[in-house]
């Protein structure tokens, strides 16, 4: 089946522009290495017509953030009965949706932070919740936003007030839990290890720690106890499923570690499009379990389908 026309679709117009871009040109790479017929496509909002006069037989979704993530180009897809990878367009929109993600993942009894819905304009003078705590937009990916407000802070950040602020003025505001950063990839269903992730002079997980050279160091396996990395395969795997993701997806967690072994597990949030860049999680965490990138997104193409 290696002879499929695969329309990997990269860029858009949202902040997460260049990680996409890098993210598709690998797996364009990668694919075409495989024997597939590949057709780069640099997203734009004509992206309907685009698609019927080129026909593919299967697209890989390689965009990040809003509209590649959240069930909009899902839907255009639906319509266009083309088959892609990765979630359908209700797991998609959920996933995206930080708060709505949070309810279903709590239904499903997976741990999440205590939390709730705030409007930046009506907490520059009052915490909305006893700091420390973590503000950031509903809807954006790759930490674009995310604000994290210190013990001893007095007020909420200043910037919030900014009439420039470049996010929507809804935000969420979640208690802020201290500890390891691990993220754990789903695929097909089945958990493919846990990464210990420690950013290198950053003060967390943010986009430069994400996606530059020897911005975080990666530890694989988590040096975590057998019992807590197992829980979080488990867990990775139970929302994955509880959002109704498909192909992979990528659930990360904090893990306030006590020295009795014991500590606070959360899962913070499930994104249903991980990067695919040459610092990315999950092809590293395929790659530990002994499946090369160009299978990986070979598997992902034989996955794709429409109703998802």
């Amino acid at each position: 089946m290696a002879s499929k026309h695969v329309a990997v679709l990269m860029g858009g117009w949202v902040n997460e522009r260049p990680v996409s871009l890098a993210s598709g040109k690998g797996c364009a790479d990668a694919l075409e290495e495989a024997g597939y017929r590949v057709t780069k496509v640099d997203v734009d909002r004509n992206i309907s017509a685009v698609l019927k006069d080129l026909k593919p037989d299967v697209v890989f979704n390689a965009l990040h953030g809003p509209f590649g993530e959240d069930g909009c180009v899902q839907g255009i897809l639906e319509v266009l009965n083309i088959p892609y990878t990765h979630s359908g367009v209700l797991a998609s929109s959920l996933a995206m949706n930080k708060v709505k993600a949070k309810a279903v993942m709590n239904a499903a009894g997976i741990p999440v932070t205590e939390h709730l819905v705030v409007n930046r304009r009506e907490i520059t003078r009052e915490h909305p919740m006893k700091p420390p705590y973590v503000l950031k937009p509903i809807n954006e990916g790759s930490s674009f936003g995310v604000l994290i407000v210190k013990e001893d802070q007095e007020f909420p950040p200043q910037e919030l007030g900014r009439e420039d602020w470049p996010y929507p003025d809804v935000l969420m505001c979640e208690k802020f839990i201290s500890g390891r950063e691990l993220t754990c990839a789903v695929m097909d269903d089945t958990a493919l290890g846990v990464i210990d992730i420690v950013p290198l002079g950053h003060g967390f997980y943010d986009y430069d720690a994400k996606y530059a050279q020897g911005g975080s160091k990666h530890i694989l396996p988590a040096k975590i106890s057998p019992i807590v990395y197992q829980t979080i395969e488990t867990l990775a795997v139970k929302a994955h499923q509880a959002l109704g993701c498909r192909g992979v997806s990528r659930a990360d967690f904090r893990f306030d570690e006590k020295e009795d072994g014991s500590g606070e597990l959360i899962c913070l949030e499930v994104n249903t499009q991980p990067g695919m860049t040459p610092t990315s999680l999950v092809p590293e965490m395929a790659a530990h379990k002994g499946m090369s990138f160009k299978d990986l997104v070979s598997w992902m193409v034989e996955d794709a389908s429409c109703c998802r």
